[in-house]
Formats: structure tokens, sequence, C-alpha cells
């Protein structure tokens, strides 16, 4: 063994790596591929045991004294006992020296042998100079270089933490830079402290007692020798086991053993997994199934649900249409609510399944999260994996309910909630409206708007038209509570009586006039005088009393035409066409003669036109009830599940 030795295994870091300078006056000193931080190497220098230098030297500068011989315990004394090395004289140790490796006190007895390191041969009372302390900490650092020479692991216990690293007691004290005590930089080297660790050797220097261990080396080389086993025997749907060793949004990254696989956070579990740190903690140990692995790029991914049967095979059989089930409310949306009936399996209960009479606006103001409740299953898509749920079908649906109650025909009473331009709406019970359109309002009056007849809030009779139970639509007629005077007008009624009515309204194409039994009749411009009226307010004025003749009747179609000139001319005679340009010149209305016959062309030419007037302002003023939709049971489109 050389005077000075200093040697060096292996990279302690791999970011401040520089290569480290010999100290001047160390001749002799060899350092192979050391690279330590600058505060490292700094520390590692003056992390040393001056005593233990000068005793290794002079062990090397004197044959007799300096070195470690071996004694025999002759006497044991209170405090000491006396050793015999086969010298002229004996020498004394404290008993305090004699302890084992862990520094614990041992026994001594006479008749034992121990090393013992000859400090001097003679002192002033003419005794030997021996320690046996001296001698265990030579014997260690001898063990410490066959260790440091043979690449050989020690174990040392972390004492504590020190500037750049920590101190290990491995029989003497040793530093651990910080960056060889893993693979990965630990932030907090506390933890570590009162713990027994396995390192290697990577820097010794006798002369200056100074030692430099790595954890690290020995953690890459295993790290390494698992790698190419775990690659000799990875292959898809294969088990193995792993340790959680990195949790991102969008999964774990599990240590296979030297190589690393990903946990992809839709392959941890057959049900809803909001963040993977839910389930898993690093340093975890699981098992899981090799889903792809890619040799050449050394790319692995996993699967934990793998490990369980899909739950949806099963779907079917378990929730059949119809059947009542219970479940978990996982996610509420603006759509509709998800409700977990397993692990794995979710089905939406959609917004406007939830209640039967009420407008859910939100489905929060219905359920919440965690809540447990019962639905029925509506639809089951076993491919896209998606259940469609009921609340609102575990109660009776009121609308069948009410369809029992009361039949087309009969009749009702209610409050009007609503009204519309195109109607009213009545509530007959608590979330049950029907719709009175504003054609079913009135048999013979023209209803512009609702509020002319209806207020908000009044409680009226109707009669009940139509149900649909599957639309939820129910409507209502107020006219029906009376008879249709229209009905049988034929019998009462025909073309050419003469009739009195009064004007109810004026259009540009002539008036309305309202007759004894209510109905109303046309009476068009053409047929106000026998004189040529470009305008009906010209000659007219609603609320006038006139007298007519019908022209024309229509019961199928509710139509009566009427006409002031047939009657004019039936009771006055028609006016000479002479006379009547020449009064139309003049601005005058010449007075009818009775001798004449009336003209009926004009009238046979006009009648068309009025009867078509009619139709339109009919058709324009009264839109359908089956067209326009309920106001609170208009249907949303559903999202899919």
């Amino acid at each position: 063994m050389s005077e000075e030795h200093v040697e060096t295994k292996a990279e302690v870091t791999e970011s401040d790596a520089q290569e480290a300078a010999p100290q001047e006056g160390d001749a002799g000193q060899v350092e192979e591929n050391a690279e330590l931080s600058t505060e490292e190497l700094e520390f590692a220098e003056s992390f040393s045991d001056p005593e233990i230098a000068s005793l290794l030297e002079r062990s090397f500068a004197n044959v007799e004294e300096g070195k470690i011989v071996k004694g025999t315990v002759v006497q044991i004394h209170d405090s000491d006992a006396l050793i015999d090395i086969g010298y002229k004289s004996e020498g004394t140790i404290p008993l305090r020296e004699f302890k084992n490796t862990n520094g614990e006190p041992i026994e001594v007895n006479v008749g034992d042998m121990v090393d013992v390191f000859l400090e001097n041969t003679e002192d002033e009372n003419g005794l030997v100079v021996l320690s046996k302390e001296k001698a265990d900490r030579i014997r260690i650092w001898e063990d410490i270089t066959e260790a440091y020479e043979q690449e050989r692991v020690i174990e040392g216990k972390v004492c504590e933490r020190i500037k750049g690293g920590l101190s290990v007691d491995i029989g003497v004290k040793a530093f651990l830079p910080g960056s060889q005590v893993d693979l990965r930089p630990i932030r907090n080297l506390e933890t570590l402290i009162g713990e027994t660790i396995r390192t290697r050797i990577i820097k010794l220097n006798r002369r200056r007692g100074n030692i430099v261990l790595s954890r690290r080396v020995i953690l890459e080389q295993e790290r390494e020798a698992a790698r190419q086993e775990t690659l000799e025997n990875l292959e898809e749907g294969k088990v193995v086991s792993g340790i959680v060793k990195n949790i991102t949004d969008y999964g774990v990254f599990i240590d296979l053993g030297g190589i690393d696989g990903l946990l992809h956070i839709t392959d941890i579990s057959w049900g809803r997994v909001n963040h993977p740190s839910e389930l898993f903690q690093l340093g975890d140990e699981i098992e899981v199934v090799v889903l792809q692995y890619d040799r050449e790029a050394e790319k692995v991914s996993l699967g934990l649900k793998q490990k369980s049967a899909d739950p949806w095979e099963a779907a079917e059989e378990k929730y059949p249409i119809g059947s009542r089930v219970e479940g978990k409310v996982v996610s509420i949306t603006d759509y509709g609510a998800f409700v977990e009936l397993e692990t794995g399996v979710e089905g939406l209960v959609h917004i406007s399944e939830m209640s039967w009479t009420k407008r859910v606006k939100h489905p929060s103001k219905v359920v919440s999260l965690e809540d447990i409740v019962a639905a029925i299953v509506l639809d089951l898509d076993k491919d896209n994996r998606r259940i469609s749920l009921g609340l609102k079908q575990i109660e009776a649906n009121p609308w069948a309910v009410v369809a029992e109650k009361y039949p087309s025909g009969s009749i009702v009473s209610g409050v009007v909630r609503n009204l519309t331009d195109f109607g009213a709406f009545i509530e007959l019970e608590e979330g049950i409206d029907g719709l009175v359109h504003i054609s079913d309002m009135s048999w013979t009056t023209r209803v512009k708007h609702p509020s002319e007849i209806l207020k908000k809030g009044e409680q009226v009779e109707a009669v009940l038209l139509s149900i649909d139970v599957a639309h939820e639509r129910l409507s209502l007629g107020i006219k029906q509570l009376q008879p249709n005077p229209w009905e049988g007008i034929a019998e009462t009624l025909s073309v050419g009586n003469n009739v009195t009515g009064k004007i109810v309204r004026l259009t540009d194409f002539g008036a309305f006039v309202e007759l004894d039994n209510g109905v109303e009749g046309l009476l068009h411009v053409s047929e106000i005088s026998q004189q040529h009226v470009k305008k009906p307010e010209d000659v007219l004025v609603v609320g006038d009393e006139i007298t007519a003749k019908v022209i024309k009747l229509d019961e199928e179609n509710r139509r009566i035409g009427l006409s002031i000139k047939a009657y004019d001319e039936e009771v006055n005679g028609p006016i000479d066409p002479e006379e009547l340009e020449a009064a139309e010149a003049e601005g005058e209305t010449p007075e009818a003669e009775t001798d004449e016959a009336p003209e009926t062309e004009a009238s046979d030419e006009e009648a068309p036109v009025a009867e078509e007037e009619i139709a339109e302002e009919t058709q324009a003023d009264e839109p359908e009830a089956e067209a326009v939709p309920e106001e609170d049971n208009a249907e949303e489109e559903k999202p899919e599940v």
C-alpha cells in the first residue's frame, strides 16, 4: 500500500460535474473520473480526520512503534486491562476502549486475545503504551480500503445533515454528497437521518483520512439490471407489478423495474376518475396489465381496469328497459344529471325526464351531487355505452290520470294562468295546463287577442276538446260551451231573405254585419249601393243598423254574403243607367224608379270577389291551433347520453 493513496471509482454528479484538481503537496494522489460539484469537492477535502491521518502515517514510519500487534489480557483492574504483547513489559488499555462495531461496551476476560496498537515501547514508568481504540480504527480503514479497491458495497448509518450532503458512519465518518443520495434529487435529506443505507466508496484519501460515498451508483446498477430483466420478460397482456413514480393530470407513470410505463387516466377504472391522485400516491405498489409494448422505442402502455371484466358486457341483462334502478348522482350539467349505477356504468337523466308537471330550469334544482336516486331505465345502447334514465317515471303520469279523469267533451274548470297572442293557458290541476286557442273562444265574434274575453287569474269553464298524453298537450274550447249558431242555419235562413243587422267593423273591401242570431255576414263594397262606392267608410259607420238581402249562404264554410244594393233594387227598383251616369257626373244621386227591372249583373259579378275576401280575412286572422306549441310543454332536444 502506498503512503499516499487516493482513487475515485464513480461519477458523483450529473449536473455540476467538474474535474477535481489534486491538492498541492499530495504527491502520488490519483483521481479517476471523479466528477463532483465545486461545493461538494471543497467540502469533501475538508471532511477528514487529522488524528487518524497522523496515526496512519506513523504506522508506516516505524516498524516497531506504530504497529498493530496481538496481545493477551493478563489482568483486569477497575478501569483498565493489562495486556501482554510479548515484550519485556506489559501495557495497559482503558476498559472504555473495548467496544463492538456499534460502539457499545463489550465484556473483557483474562486470556482474551486482542489486537492493539503499539504507540511506544516504553513510557516514563517502563510500560508499553498501547491503544485498542486506535487499532480498531486502523483495522476499519484497512477494511474500507479493501472495500474501495474491490468496489464492494458497504453499509452505513446516516448521522446528520451537513453542508453539501450527509454524514454517514461506516466505522468512520464519511461524506455522502447530496447528488449521490438517489437517482433523483431529494428535497428533504433529513428524512434519511438514522437510516442504514447501502453505499460504495468513490473517493478515498488515506493520508487526509477523507472518504466520499455514493448511493446513486448502486441504484443505477440495480436499475440497469432490473431494466434488462424487465425488457426480456415484458409482453402484451401480461400482469406486472410496479411502483408509482409520478402522477400527472393525464395519468400515472409506473416504474416496472428500470423502465417506466404510462397508466393513462382512461385506463385506471371503468368508472369516473377526476384525477389520478384520488386513487394513487407516490411509492404505491400496484399490479397492472401491459396493453401495448414497443420494444424499439421502449414505450409501455398500462391498464388497471383491464384486470376486471367490462361492466357494460352484462348491462343489458342487469338493466332491462323499464326496470327500476338506484344510483348515485356523480355529475350535473345544464341538460341533465349523470347517475352511477355501478362502477363504470352511468346513465343520463335528461332535464325533461325529471318532472311531469314542473318546468325544471336546471337539474341542480331537483338533484344534488352524491344523492342516491331511483329511476326507470328508458333506453340502453350497449355499443355506445349509453343509458337513458327517467326520474319522473317513478311516479304515475299525471297526464294519463287527467285523460282518464276528463274524457273528451267534458266540461272542466280552471284558472287562466297566462295569455299569449294565440290563446290562453288554463291550469286545470297543479302542473296541468290546457290551451284555449283564440279560434275556440267565440263562434261569432272575431277575437283579436285573448285579453278581450279573458283575464289572468280568472276562474273559467271550458270544454276539453282533446288530450295528447305522449306530447303532454291538452286543448280546450270556450265557445263550445254554447251551441254553434252556424249549425242548421240553412233551415232558418236562405238566399234571397231580407235581414237586418248592425255594422260591427269596416275593411277596405267592405263591412261585416252582425245578424240577429250572432253570426256575421260580409257586405262587400260592391254591394253597398247601386252607385259606385270607393270606400265603405264613406257611406257606412260602425254601429249603423242596415237591412240587406242574403245573396250567398255557405253553412259548411260559415260564410254569408249580404247586399244592400240588391235589397234597394228590390224595394225601390234599379236606377236608370243614364240618370246614374248623369248623377255621378254631377255628383248627385237620382232617386230609384220602381217601375224598372232590377239589374243583378253587378251583384253577380262582384259576389265571388266577396267570398274570396271573406276567406282571406278569416284565414289571416285565425291561426291554426295545432300549429302553435304549448308554452310550457315545448319539447327540448335531448343531447345524447
